[in-house]
């Protein structure tokens, strides 16, 4: 598997790196103020796992969650709550592991990001940020037991090297049943495992699985007339974490991860309406360098689908076509 020989190689060279320019040993050829310079070059040039790289942002991430992040008030609470204890704490007993649910287009790879941005230096580009994605490094169900082999020894590998490591899996309803299974000992109350720690990392899976579930209590209050803004965390999770479960094409179906409860917060993202499809829109003149023009956007805005289809409240594609559809009408 091409990716995954990439990630080893990841691996290989940023250890390589370290052995090859470790300023200690210059420091007997070149004295002890040669090696402080050397290190301090060294740090500034490669990437390393400390806080000249790697440094939580509580204040960005909390402006960026509020100031970025369209209709998602509840996942914004959550994962702010979360990532923050989970970074302000010395000494976890286990990994930070989020599940990101919703429909296409709703945020979560946005989400993904952003928490990314404000912890390393050079966000989802740094070497200690990992990103998996089910159609991509695990296609074959014939080589599942391969695959487990190597995402075991993927995140071992990279977790000694930078104990700060970030893994990201994508498409988890896509994952063939069982292979996530295989990382379970990592993700759970052990001090460490062969040596190796895996308490300060951060494990984000990113589903589809469980959007029904999402949509319906979404248009019950819709319909009850109350507020989108009144919906809870607690009106979700239970049914969310059980839909999961249950559903034979989540990737978590009949998991151990959920079984032993270690998965600290199931984040359910809403579908989008109509108001923040323009918010998407506008955001997205401004990031490609036009002044943010709000008749081009409505126009764009009217032309998506849209469900109840009378009604046409949620947005069937969130903000995910944004980008593509909004050069059409600019």
């Amino acid at each position: 598997d091409r990716s995954g020989s990439h990630t080893t190689k990841q691996v290989c060279k940023s250890w390589l790196i370290v052995e090859a320019i470790e300023p200690v040993s210059t420091s007997l050829l070149l004295g002890t103020g040669a090696a402080v310079l050397g290190k301090k070059l060294y740090h500034y040039f490669y990437e390393t796992c400390d806080e000249n790289w790697l440094n939580f942002n509580a204040t960005g991430l909390k402006h960026d969650l509020s100031t970025k992040l369209y209709g998602q008030h509840v996942a914004a609470q959550v994962v702010l709550k979360a990532v923050t204890g989970f970074m302000n704490n010395e000494n976890p007993k286990k990994p930070l592991v989020l599940s990101l649910h919703g429909w296409t287009g709703t945020g979560k790879n946005f989400v993904s990001q952003l928490i990314a941005e404000n912890i390393y230096q050079k966000g989802m580009t740094s070497n200690f940020v990992h990103l998996f994605t089910a159609t991509a490094h695990f296609p074959h169900e014939a080589h599942v037991d391969k695959y487990k082999t190597q995402l075991q020894e993927w995140v071992r590998g990279n977790v000694s090297i930078c104990p700060r490591s970030m893994f990201i899996f994508d498409e988890m309803d896509k994952m063939h049943p069982g292979l996530i299974d295989s990382i379970k000992p990592y993700l759970d109350f052990y001090d460490n495992l062969n040596g190796v720690s895996y308490r300060k990392a951060i494990f984000i899976f990113l589903s589809n699985a469980g959007g029904e579930k999402i949509v319906e209590v979404a248009l019950d209050f819709w319909k009850d007339g109350r507020e989108r803004e009144e919906i809870q965390l607690k009106d979700l999770e239970t049914a969310l974490s059980l839909s999961v479960f249950n559903n034979k094409n989540s990737g978590f179906w009949h998991t151990s991860l959920i079984d032993k409860n270690l998965v600290d917060y199931f984040v359910p993202f809403l579908p989008l309406e109509y108001k923040h499809v323009i918010q998407c829109g506008l955001a997205e003149m401004v990031s490609k360098g036009h002044a943010p023009d709000k008749e081009v956007v409505e126009a764009m805005a009217r032309d998506l689908n849209y469900f109840p289809k009378e009604e046409r409240v949620f947005s069937m594609q969130g903000c995910k076509v944004i980008p593509a559809r909004l050069d059409f009408y600019v």
